[in-house]
C-alpha cells in the first residue's frame, strides 16, 4: 500500500528562483557526498552517469555533485574526478545530460583539498601556512607562495567554465569541511601576516578572488552556489561571527544559493559529533545558525544535516529557517528519496544502532554510504545492513591504510 500523500508536504515540491532567475524545481537538494568513481586519468565514468541519472529521475530540486577537484596535482581522494582544463569535456558532457535528462538540475561542487589531499594521490599538499592538521598521519603541508595563490584562483574559475560548457546547471563552491577555501577562513590553518591573512578581513579574499574570477568567467547568469561552515567547532578556529561577515560579502558578489554546514575533520560536527537538545528535536545541525543568517543576507539558504522526516522538513522551509533542504546519506539508501519523503515516508538511514565514534570511526561510516553509491552507479541496489567488515575490507583495499587516518566525505 502506497504512502498517503499529506497536502502539508507538498511546499517540497514548490519551485526555487534563485537571484539570478534560474529556476530550482524542488526544495529536497542532494548535498555533495564522496563518489570515488572516476576513471585512471580521473575523468568521469558510465558508472557517473548512472549513478546521477537514476538520482536525477527521482524527483528533488537539485543534485550537488561530490568533489571535483580543480588541479590533479592535488586529490583529496585517488578516485576524484578532476577538471582542470577542458580535456574531458565530453565525458562530463555525457554526464551532465545523465544526471538532467530527468529534470532536476545538477550542479558541480568544485574543490582544492589544500593540506587534506592525500599524499597517495600526487604531490606534497599545499595549504595557506606550513601548519599540520591535527589529523593522525597527516604531513605538515608547503605553504603557498602568492603566484601558487592566484593560480588556483584560476583553476577554479577554469573548472567553473568546463563545467557550464558541459552544461551543467552551476557550480558549487566547497568552502566547508576543512578544504583549501576553509583552511584560509580559519586562523588555525592561516597565519599569514600577508595580504591573504592576518585579520578575518584578510582571510576572507581567497574567496571573495575565487567568486570572482568565476563570475568573470561564466557570467551573471550562471547559478554560484557555496558550501560554508558555521564554524569550525574548534577553540581558536573559525567563527560563526566571522562565517557571517564572509556570507556577506559573497551575497554583494553575486551568490545564487548558500548552503549551511559545519566542522572540519579535526572537528567532525557535519558527521558524529554531538548535538543540543534543541536540535535534537528539529532534526537538522545547522537550522539554529541559518536562522540568524537571515539578518545579513537575502540569498537562498540550504540547511543539510539531520533531516529525515517530511514534517521537519517542511516545517523548516515554511518557517523561513532555510530555503531548501539537503541531504545527503538517505540518497545512498534510496535513489528516489525526494519520491520517498513526499510521498509520506520518512528518508531512509542506515539499519540497525546507528555507530558512535567508539563502536565505528567516521570514516568506516562515511565509507559506507560510498559503497552503496557505487552500487547504485554499478545499475545495482543499495544494502543498507551491510555488514561492518565487508565495508572495512573494501575501505581498505580501495583507499589502503591512509583510509584508517582521515574521515572523508563531501
Amino acid at each position: 500500500m502506497q504512502p498517503t500523500v499529506d497536502a502539508a508536504v507538498d511546499v517540497l515540491t514548490e519551485p526555487l528562483t534563485l537571484p539570478n532567475g534560474a529556476v530550482l524545481p524542488g526544495r529536497i537538494a542532494k548535498s555533495a557526498m564522496s563518489e570515488q568513481l572516476s576513471d585512471r586519468v580521473n575523468a568521469p565514468t558510465q558508472a557517473l552517469n548512472t549513478l546521477y541519472s537514476r538520482w536525477g529521475a527521482g524527483g528533488g530540486g537539485l543534485l550537488i555533485t561530490g568533489n571535483v577537484m580543480v588541479d590533479r596535482g592535488h586529490l583529496g581522494e585517488p578516485k576524484n574526478v578532476v577538471a582542470d582544463d577542458a580535456r574531458h569535456l565530453p565525458q562530463f558532457t555525457a554526464w551532465a545530460a545523465a544526471a538532467q535528462g530527468g529534470g532536476t538540475p545538477t550542479w558541480v561542487q568544485l574543490n582544492h583539498p589544500g593540506r587534506q589531499a592525500l599524499r597517495i594521490a600526487g604531490t606534497h599538499p599545499v595549504a595557506p601556512s606550513a601548519l599540520r592538521p591535527k589529523v593522525p598521519g597527516a604531513p605538515t603541508p608547503k605553504a603557498l607562495t602568492e603566484h601558487q595563490i592566484h593560480e588556483i584562483v584560476e583553476r577554479f574559475a577554469t573548472a567553473a567554465e568546463v563545467m557550464r560548457d558541459a552544461g551543467f546547471g552551476g557550480v558549487q563552491i566547497h568552502g566547508a569541511h576543512g578544504y583549501l577555501v576553509s583552511q584560509f577562513l580559519s586562523p588555525r590553518a592561516n597565519e599569514r601576516a600577508d595580504a591573504w591573512g592576518g585579520d578575518a578581513t584578510r582571510r576572507m579574499r581567497f574567496v571573495l578572488e575565487v567568486m570572482r574570477a568565476i563570475r568573470a568567467r561564466v557570467g551573471a547568469d550562471y547559478p554560484v552556489g557555496i558550501k560554508l561552515n558555521s564554524a569550525d567547532f574548534q577553540r581558536g578556529g573559525f567563527s560563526e561571527e566571522e562565517s557571517m561577515d564572509v556570507v556577506a560579502a559573497l551575497s554583494a558578489e553575486g551568490l545564487d544559493l548558500l548552503e549551511v554546514s559545519g566542522g572540519t575533520y579535526e572537528a567532525p560536527a557535519m558527521t558524529t559529533g554531538p548535538r543540543a537538545e534543541s536540535t535534537k528535536q528539529r532534526e537538522a545541525y545547522f537550522l539554529d545558525y541559518a536562522e540568524k543568517v537571515r539578518a545579513v543576507t537575502t540569498v537562498p539558504l540550504m540547511v543539510t544535516g539531520g533531516f529525515r522526516s517530511a514534517a521537519a522538513m517542511r516545517e523548516a522551509i515554511t518557517s523561513g529557517a532555510t530555503d531548501m533542504v539537503g541531504l545527503g546519506r538517505p540518497y545512498a539508501l534510496d535513489a528516489a528519496v525526494p519520491r520517498t519523503v513526499t510521498g509520506g515516508a520518512a528518508a531512509p538511514d542506515m539499519t540497525g544502532k546507528r555507530p558512535s565514534s567508539k563502536q565505528l570511526d567516521a570514516a568506516l561510516e562515511l565509507y559506507f554510504h560510498t559503497r552503496q553509491i557505487q552500487r547504485i552507479g554499478a545499475g545495482r541496489e543499495p544494502v543498507a545492513g551491510e555488514p561492518k567488515p565487508i565495508t572495512a575490507a573494501r575501505m581498505l583495499l580501495d583507499n589502503g591504510w591512509a583510509a584508517l587516518r582521515r574521515k572523508r566525505g563531501g
